[in-house]
């Protein structure tokens, strides 16, 4: 229940708050490096759930430095993902451009994965190394990777269909990232090819959506005085009497959540398969169940609720120092009060 007490909330920095476009979140960018292996900077996983670890607290400035601490975590399911194609980009006068893009041959993946032509055309005429030569003599200034989940290798997501979406690529030069994009065609990697356990990553995913809410909820407005005998979950006035209008920077209702945010360094406490490291509670996540393929477990929380596709890449603003840390143990208590 909301307070007449507290001061003025609700950011307008996010504007329009209306529904994100697809269930899954839009990387805009992806940051450059100097590394001198290529390699993947992104990937994608399931939401199971959160639960609690004790680790060991190896910052010597810590007040609890050397001491076993309780850290919340979210579990992320997170299947090998297949490479389907490689893009390239050229800097144009009117920004980057797309300057061509080359796919695997439809044999190569159509018995390991017939989900995707549900999604995809199936391209029988494609002739994949004249592609790769033109991009090869292209003035190129970025290499992405168009890559899909795998979704029916899950047990706890309904939908088989894939999503695809592209994954931006570091390391090297331009004829070295083609050159391993080539290599790579059509066959999977898996969450620890792209990144390693105890990594800063930032994490792009969709908040948990509430529909239509008024000002109150979706702003945090005050409650009107008991004395008001018309309304009470609403503000007490629209604006000044001269404007004539409703200025846009008036809270007002409308679509609460679902909306796509990205939330920077969050850092991979642990990589792992569930035969090595077992992670289901007893009776299962709530509203996901049990997790049977790779996870990885992610320090705090994650936006969206339990089997929202969740999209990780590399850190943008990462910090200049990280302490270790050492895991002693993973609660796998029931979340059900059993």
């Amino acid at each position: 229940m909301a307070k007449r007490n507290h001061p003025r909330r609700g950011s307008m920095a996010f504007s329009p708050r209306k529904r994100a476009n697809r269930p899954f979140g839009h990387v805009k960018s992806w940051p450059t490096t100097d590394a001198s292996e290529v390699r993947v900077q992104g990937f994608a996983g399931w939401k199971a759930g959160m639960t609690h670890i004790l680790a060991r607290d190896m910052n010597p400035r810590s007040t609890s430095a050397g001491q076993e601490i309780r850290v919340p975590v979210t579990v992320v399911e997170c299947p090998k993902m297949r490479i389907l194609g490689v893009r390239g980009y050229e800097m144009t006068p009117y920004g980057m451009q797309a300057r061509g893009e080359v796919w695997a041959e439809a044999e190569q993946i159509a018995d390991a994965f017939p989900e995707l032509f549900k999604r995809l055309p199936e391209r029988k005429e494609h002739d994949a190394s004249k592609h790769f030569t033109n991009l090869e003599q292209a003035d190129l200034c970025e290499v992405r990777l168009i890559v899909a989940t795998q979704p029916h290798t899950l047990a706890s997501v309904s939908t088989k269909v894939p999503d695809v979406m592209e994954m931006g690529l570091t390391g090297g030069s331009m004829g070295e990232q083609l050159a391993w994009a080539k290599e790579k065609l059509g066959e999977e990697y898996s969450f620890a090819d792209a990144f390693e356990e105890g990594a800063m990553t930032d994490i792009v995913a969709i908040t948990k959506g509430y529909g239509w809410q008024g000002v109150i909820k979706r702003f945090g407005g005050k409650l009107q005085s008991h004395k008001n005998s018309k309304k009470r979950r609403q503000h007490g006035n629209m604006g000044a009497f001269g404007d004539g209008y409703v200025r846009k920077t008036i809270r007002q209702g409308g679509q609460t959540g679902y909306h796509q945010r990205t939330e920077y360094n969050k850092r991979v406490l642990r990589v792992a398969n569930p035969e090595d490291h077992s992670i289901t509670p007893a009776g299962g996540f709530l509203h996901y169940g049990e997790v049977k393929s790779d996870y990885i477990l992610v320090k705090g929380s994650v936006p969206g609720p339990a089997k929202r596709l969740i999209r990780f890449r590399d850190a943008t603003r990462a910090p200049s120092t990280v302490h270790d840390y050492e895991i002693t143990y993973v609660s796998t208590a029931s979340k059900q009060g059993a």
